[in-house]
């Protein structure tokens, strides 16, 4: 299915090219309660997973729909990569997105009913890009179907994204705080005020922007 608070686009030879936001170095804060565990380097661990199964760039790419290009800068730490980025990486690799942003090593899926997580007030697993600071909720429960995430929307243009993200997911976004426009390839831009909430399909490529002396906060859940 489709992804993230924006960050991919079509790109030569099916693999489709990411957002190049270049932030600080991509690294995330996993914090589940009591204690936080220390910065996790998703690049160095991209590179780690790339080695230990012997692929070149090139084979990762195909594997993952992530440039080349892309995932170098990520394993250089020269590209701070979108969630939707992140999540694509783990399906190519065959591990959970969670993997990628804590120091937890990766479980095979079990086959669990009744199962529930919480998330306690300012804890999640943080990841920051040049456009959105982005709190994974309920991150201690790996393999969802679902995935819930706090957001703070940063970029108030849209000439902040490098390109427009045309994920394979179903995206449901609720507005708990200040405005934020909802741009499409497709439509006109629509703006969303607190209480708003829309539900859409990534695949037509999407971008948010804050509008108003604030940072406009949301939760959404993308279909994993």
């Amino acid at each position: 299915m489709r992804r993230d608070c924006p960050g991919w686009n079509g790109g030569k030879n099916g693999v489709r090219m990411d957002s190049e936001v270049k932030t600080r170095p991509a690294a995330a804060h996993l914090d589940n309660g009591d204690a936080a565990d220390p910065s996790v380097n998703v690049g160095a661990k991209l590179y780690a997973l790339r080695k230990e199964r012997g692929w070149t760039l090139q084979e990762a790419a195909r594997a993952t729909t992530v440039s080349a290009s892309t995932l170098s800068k990520v394993e250089r730490n020269e590209l701070s990569p979108t969630i939707a980025t992140i999540q694509r990486i783990s399906r190519g690799f065959g591990i959970d997105l969670l993997s990628l942003l804590s120091e937890t090593e990766e479980t095979p899926a079990l086959a669990l009913s009744g199962c529930r997580s919480i998330s306690r007030a300012g804890s999640g697993s943080a990841h920051s890009t040049g456009t959105c600071d982005n709190t994974l909720l309920c991150a201690d429960l790996k393999h969802k179907r679902m995935v819930p995430i706090h957001t703070r929307v940063i970029a108030r243009s849209v000439d902040e994204y490098k390109a427009w993200p045309n994920n394979d997911a179903d995206i449901f976004v609720y507005v708990l705080k200040g405005t934020v426009v909802i741009h499409s390839q497709i439509y006109e831009p629509l703006t969303l005020n607190e209480g708003d909430s829309i539900y859409y399909d990534a695949s037509g490529g999407y971008v948010w922007t804050s509008e108003g002396p604030e940072p406009a906060e949301v939760i959404w859940v993308i279909s994993n």
